[in-house]
């Protein structure tokens, strides 16, 4: 379900664009929206596939418990990769409570 809204948000920032509205800070929310959902889903893989979800190499895990271990520590590092999670809801704030950027 919040795949889905997610969706539909983009969808409607796209078309608030199209329309010529700003819309420069929902890029900030896309991205804290977009790695938490990420961050969930590879969690509840993880949670899923028990034991079986923590293997990293040798022969006792398939490759897609392996992909799930590593999808899992890859997701971690979308909170950091195009701005922080703290500096993007940040942005979202100031838009949320009318302040100006003061660069």
């Amino acid at each position: 379900m919040a795949e889905r809204a997610y969706a539909l948000t983009t969808a409607r920032a796209q078309e608030e664009a199209k329309a010529g509205a700003n819309v420069s800070h929902m890029a900030s929310m896309f991205k804290v929206a977009g790695a938490t959902l990420n961050q969930e889903r590879c969690e509840l893989m993880v949670e899923a596939a028990g034991n079986r979800g923590l293997g990293w190499s040798g022969g006792g895990f398939t490759p897609e418990e392996l992909a799930v271990t590593r999808g899992w520590l890859r997701s971690k590092g979308n909170s950091i990769e195009g701005g922080t999670t703290e500096i993007n809801l940040n942005v979202v704030a100031k838009r949320v409570l009318g302040l100006r950027d003061t660069q």
